[in-house]
């Protein structure tokens, strides 16, 4: 793969940052032609469209990395008529590629999620925007409404749930759909689909979604041109962090990180690169040309997460960004789970304190076990996250961590914090 490979990536977001936004049908249709969606239930029609993209091996871009047609399979099982949701919450501080898409392509989201309901058979398609994310929400609006007087089969609304973290989580977001109560649900078998009322949900990714449409048009051999055997096509990334031009890019996966920052214009050398998001991992420094796809990211040790790089400079302390985002994220919690209400605050704290050169002896030690016992102990995945995030700093800044634990906190502590959060939470350690 070469780096002018990954600078000509312009399948999603083709107009790029800067260009002309909230493109009308009419210009959708001229960049990417028209798409066969049927107005009533068409099974030859669903069985093509179910085998390319299972062909493409096109895996969900909204964290999970779940198969889409597999995701179509558990819906279709149940014989009954579903609903598709569209998830734009993007409860990540960090990610902006939702917006960027809405903004964008709106018709590209709009047209995957007619098609995936074409398929399965479901009459309405809602689109869940953030309700602090006025400007998608109107974007997408507009963009129905062009849809409805082209004559659009399918009732298309969207909806505004809290903007919050953890109501990205499906089950917490279906649960807000049918009953306003944005938490998550302990779900024992996931091959069961989420309800609203007596319909399965079927839920995607907007960037899922915006995908599915390509393939729709190209085809399953198209969309694996760009990507690995095992990670095909492109996917979209938020960089952030020390760059001159943070922002949404558009890359093959199994593009390097380093060259993924490097488009961005990084501003000098870096401690380290939190990959996946706020519950992804940190990278070392020596890391940073692990390619941006799930099998070698997962062997050095993160995820690929919601697409998500944010790159640390040397001058900042990787230890204290770390308890800011783990403190946010304490916050972020639903509040109906232990390891959420209990262990991620004690996780804070404890981080605050070896962030200030305050902490006992212990506090490393202690930190490690705290976040075992919160893993896997939760209803959704959100501690699970925090503590990988976390024992991957311990990892990546352990010199830091040690230096720190012994009362010599570097100076770095003091430095503006790299990361986007709502309102950026101070440390309460007790700084000196």
């Amino acid at each position: 793969m070469t780096t002018s490979t990954m600078y000509n990536v312009e399948r999603l977001l083709h107009t790029g940052p800067g260009g002309p936004t909230d493109p009308g049908l009419a210009d959708h249709v001229a960049r990417h032609g028209p798409v066969v969606i049927p107005s009533s239930d068409d099974p030859a029609w669903a069985d093509v469209l179910r085998a390319e993209v299972a062909a493409s091996g096109l895996a969900g871009r909204g964290g999970g990395g779940f198969p889409a047609a597999a995701k179509w399979d558990a819906v279709l099982r149940s014989h009954r008529r579903p609903v598709v949701v569209v998830n734009a919450m993007e409860g990540e501080p960090a990610s902006a590629k939702d917006r960027a898409l809405l903004a964008w392509s709106p018709h590209l989201v709009l047209d995957g999620a007619e098609l995936v309901a074409a398929l399965a058979g479901a009459r309405s398609v809602v689109v869940c925007v953030a309700d602090d994310r006025d400007d998608s929400a109107r974007a997408t609006q507009r963009a129905i409404v062009e849809r409805q007087r082209a004559g659009s089969a399918r009732e298309l609304s969207v909806r505004r749930p809290p903007a919050r973290y953890v109501t990205g989580e499906e089950s917490a977001l279906v649960s807000w759909l049918e009953r306003e109560d944005a938490r998550p649900v302990l779900r024992i078998d996931k091959s069961v689909p989420l309800q609203v009322g007596r319909r399965p949900v079927l839920l995607h990714n907007a960037e899922t979604l915006a995908q599915v449409a390509l393939i729709a048009r190209h085809g399953a051999a198209w969309f694996r041109q760009l990507g690995a055997e095992d990670a095909p096509g492109s996917t979209l990334v938020t960089v952030s962090g020390a760059v001159r031009t943070p922002g949404v890019v558009e890359v093959e996966l199994g593009t390097p990180v380093d060259e993924i920052v490097l488009r961005c214009g990084p501003t000098g050398p870096m401690a380290g690169y939190l990959v996946g998001g706020y519950g992804g991992a940190w990278l070392a420094p020596e890391l940073a040309g692990t390619p941006l796809a799930p099998t070698p990211l997962a062997r050095a040790g993160a995820t690929l997460g919601v697409g998500i790089v944010v790159a640390l400079p040397v001058t900042s302390c990787g230890i204290a960004e770390t308890a800011r985002i783990t403190r946010w994220m304490a916050g972020e919690s639903a509040g109906q789970c232990g390891p959420c209400v209990y262990g991620l605050p004690a996780i804070a704290g404890d981080l605050e304190d070896l962030a200030a050169g305050r902490a006992d002896a212990g506090v490393l030690g202690r930190i490690d076990d705290r976040c075992r016992t919160v893993f896997g102990r939760g209803a959704c995945r959100h501690p699970d996250g925090v503590a990988r995030m976390v024992r991957s700093a311990l990892s990546v800044f352990a010199a830091d961590a040690a230096a720190h634990a012994a009362g010599r906190a570097c100076p770095g502590r003091h430095q503006a914090s790299v990361m986007s959060f709502p309102a950026a939470p101070a440390l309460t350690g007790g700084e000196s």
